[in-house]
């Protein structure tokens, strides 16, 4: 399981780093964990996942 920080997530999805972490305070997109400093590290499988259900239903 590879871990992606907020900058590399939003890299990947085309959006600001701000929008990530409101995605995870909605809690459309779920930290696998959290460091020392508190912040999130998301599950490469479930970005991609979370990437093709946002294509499916209108985008990002």
């Amino acid at each position: 399981m590879a871990l992606m920080t907020t900058e590399q997530v939003a890299e990947f999805l085309g959006v600001k780093e701000e929008r990530v972490r409101r995605l995870e305070r909605e809690s459309l997109l779920i930290a696998a964990e959290k460091d020392d400093a508190g912040n999130a590290k998301f599950n490469e499988d479930d970005v991609k996942r979370y990437k093709e259900l946002a294509e499916r239903i209108g985008g990002i």
